[in-house]
């Protein structure tokens, strides 16, 4: 679960991780007011954010005024002309694609000077089983950028399993970013507090980009990104609360509705499979056999007539779409169980009507597959059944070769 920066800096502040004042809002004159409030209490300069799910907001652009989604702002006039740029506009960046993302909340903040910038973010190395923190010098820039141009300037720590992280281990990442003094001291605490935030709210990634050091010599997260553990969200019921439904895909949302797994992707052949790793088998079969996947959908260990039909909903949302490939193991539930639900489903008046028209082939193997074989092949609709692989790759082919 993704949630906004605002939101993340307060999680962080309760941690006792330091992150400039500021204040989230949806209108222009509460913008206004906040930025009144920062001048009184000091601040010489203000920020506005575009709070969306989606990286790259400052090289962004928004689609009507041409505003970029962080404005940096000297006067409270300024800030009013930020807010009404960016406020009910769409904003374009790297990570948003050319539709963009409506902006319904901007985010002011104190304008911190800044002395020097890096990158710190935590999250799971899946290669070695461990939590890894990694830091660097080049702050504000893609850590990928990063990682392909100069990888020696990112330094890993990796956390044992069941330990916390060590104080010379924040050291020595506080070192690697060439810190010293009060201002070391202070990157060292910042560290071991941000670890602890990452632990204990099932944080899957903490990203502080820049991290920031002042010409006072303090250390704050000047932006922050945070994603939780799904299946851990039941433990954190305060935040699960801060789930902004309105910026998660609809589609992708009406489908965990369901209790399915669904990403959308940009192919022409929709899948349905059960289990996670066959499904990513499922889309290179799709790919060697000339299409492109539409999708990965999971509906999970039980699939029946209900979920295969959700899920042909689901996926003939997605008018790219040219063929249906469903591949399920017949393992926990059994193949003819799996047959006859897709044959329900697809006479299911909402279903058999968007249909006609894209063909569906239908691979089950495991426990009575070739029961499962001869209830699609006996059904009379626009079904083809196949049991290996190579079988259902094959049909892939021949659907598409028309329309290559």
């Amino acid at each position: 679960m993704k949630i906004h920066e605002y939101q993340a800096k307060e999680i962080l502040k309760d941690y006792n991780v330091p992150v400039p004042a500021g204040v989230a809002t949806t209108e222009v004159d509460e913008a206004v007011k906040a930025a009144e409030e920062m001048k009184a209490n000091g601040a010489t300069l203000f920020v506005v954010k575009a709070q969306i799910h989606a990286g790259g907001r400052g090289k962004g652009e928004t689609k009507n005024s041409g505003a970029s989604g962080v404005i940096l702002c000297d006067t409270i006039d300024e800030v009013r002309d930020a807010a009404e740029s960016m406020l009910g506009d769409v904003l374009v960046t790297k990570q948003t694609g050319e539709e963009g993302q409506k902006v319904k909340r901007i985010y002011v903040t104190d304008g911190v000077e800044i002395e020097q910038e890096f990158y710190l973010g935590i999250l799971l190395d899946r290669a070695k089983s461990k939590n890894v923190i990694m830091v660097s010098t080049e702050g504000g820039m893609d850590i990928e950028t990063v990682a392909e141009e100069t990888p020696e300037k990112i330094v890993k720590e990796w956390v044992e399993p069941g330990m916390d992280l060590q104080h010379n281990q924040a050291r020595h990442l506080a070192f690697a970013l060439g810190l010293e003094g009060d201002a070391f001291k202070k990157a060292v605490k910042f560290i071991m507090a941000l670890y602890n935030c990452y632990l204990e709210t099932d944080a899957n990634l903490v990203e502080i980009n820049p991290l920031v050091l002042t010409p006072g010599g303090d250390v704050m997260a000047l932006d922050a990104k945070m994603t939780f553990d799904d299946n851990a969200l039941y433990r954190h019921s305060d935040i699960e609360k801060l789930r902004d439904k309105s910026e998660e895909n609809p589609v992708e949302l009406e489908a965990s509705e369901f209790g399915l797994n669904y990403v959308n992707l940009d192919g022409n052949v929709g899948c349905m499979v059960n289990g996670a790793g066959l499904a990513m088998a499922t889309m290179d079969i799709i790919k060697l056999s000339g299409g492109e996947p539409a999708n990965f959908l999971d509906v999970g260990g039980s699939a029946n007539a209900e979920t295969v039909k959700n899920g042909f909903r689901i996926i003939l949302e997605d008018e790219n779409v040219q063929a249906i490939l469903i591949n399920i193991f017949g393992g926990i539930v059994r193949c003819d169980r799996v047959a006859n639900g897709v044959i329900e489903a697809v006479k299911d008046p909402e279903i058999a009507q968007k249909v006609d028209d894209v063909p569906i082939i239908v691979r089950l193997q495991g426990t009575n597959a070739e029961e499962a074989k001869e209830i699609i092949d006996n059904s009379d609709l626009n079904v083809i059944s196949a049991v290996l692989l190579k079988d259902a790759a094959a049909e892939v082919s021949n659907v598409l070769a028309p329309a290559s």
